[in-house]
Parts: C-alpha cells; sequence; structure tokens
C-alpha cells in the first residue's frame, strides 16, 4: 500500500490564515536551519497576502485530501513581467515523494497564467536535491550581473532562470 504522503497533492494557491501559517512555518524552519532568517524573509513569511499575492503574485501550497499542508512556494511579482520562483518548502515527512517536484512544475503552470514572461530563483549550493530539481524543470544558470532585481540574498551563491516567452 502507498503512502499517503506519495499519492499526488492538490496544488492550491494560498486563500487562508492556516495557508498562511502553513508558509510561514515551513519556510522558518529550513531557512532556520540550513542559514539564518532575514529581515526581507520575515517580511514576506509574515505577510504573504501584502507582500506576494496582492502585487500580483501567488503562495501555491501543496496538500494532502485530508487537508495536511506537505509543501508551499511563492511566486514574487517583480517589474517587466518578471516573476520570482521562492520560499519554495517542502516538510520533512513529504520530502523524496515528489512534492517538491509538483510544487515547481505549478509554479511554472501558474507564472505563466500571470503572464510572467521570465522566472528567476536564488537558490545555495548546499540544496543539491532543488539544484537539481530546478535543472530537471528547464532552469539555466545566470549571473548576478543578470538578475533583474539589484540587492538580492546573499546566501544565493547560484542563480536561475526560465525564459515562458
Amino acid at each position: 500500500m502507498a503512502s499517503s504522503t506519495s499519492a499526488a497533492p492538490q496544488i492550491v494557491s494560498c486563500t487562508s490564515d492556516h495557508d498562511a501559517e502553513a508558509f510561514r512555518r515551513i519556510n522558518e524552519e529550513w531557512i532556520s536551519r540550513l542559514f539564518t532568517l532575514t529581515d526581507e524573509d520575515r517580511a514576506l513569511l509574515n505577510d504573504p497576502r501584502g507582500q506576494i499575492i496582492d502585487p500580483g503574485g501567488d503562495v501555491l501550497i501543496a496538500r494532502r485530501d485530508n487537508g495536511t499542508i506537505l509543501g508551499c512556494v511563492a511566486l514574487v511579482r517583480y517589474p517587466d513581467d518578471v516573476l520570482e520562483l521562492s520560499k519554495m518548502g517542502v516538510t520533512p515527512a513529504a520530502q523524496g515523494h515528489g512534492v517538491g517536484r509538483r510544487l515547481v512544475t505549478a509554479a511554472i503552470r501558474r507564472a505563466r497564467e500571470l503572464r510572467a514572461r521570465r522566472l528567476f530563483l536564488g537558490t545555495n549550493s548546499k540544496l543539491g536535491p532543488a539544484i537539481h530539481l530546478y535543472q530537471d524543470a528547464g532552469f539555466t544558470r545566470i549571473t548576478r550581473d543578470q538578475l533583474p532585481v539589484a540587492d538580492y540574498y546573499a546566501r544565493a551563491d547560484i542563480l536561475m532562470e526560465l525564459a515562458l516567452t
């Protein structure tokens, strides 16, 4: 019998305080464990509606049929039809079951729906499985001077993008 974490999760936009709290909790856990939580992290995590959704981005939540939240990812809006794939996290119990892959696929689809022409991300060489996942999805490495933003996370030592047009 298959584990319930291996069943394809539903991936939906963040619509409730419960979803927003899960987005904050999942991201705070992994960021605090591997890096240092910054003021910029806290601003996004504490107010995903005001900082991400209302300005034209989205937060996607992966959940089981029973409502258990397995993971999340944000699409942060920038000028010129650019989105950042950001704050992707999967709960420890759900890791290794394809949730991250489904989140990335859903985020790319949603970025197209939001009419982005470019999707970029920053990651860290410590996150080997995530880097592989992004490469499999078609992201290619870029340099810091190719970023569409001037001030970007110092912890991001690998930068990638995906053209959507």
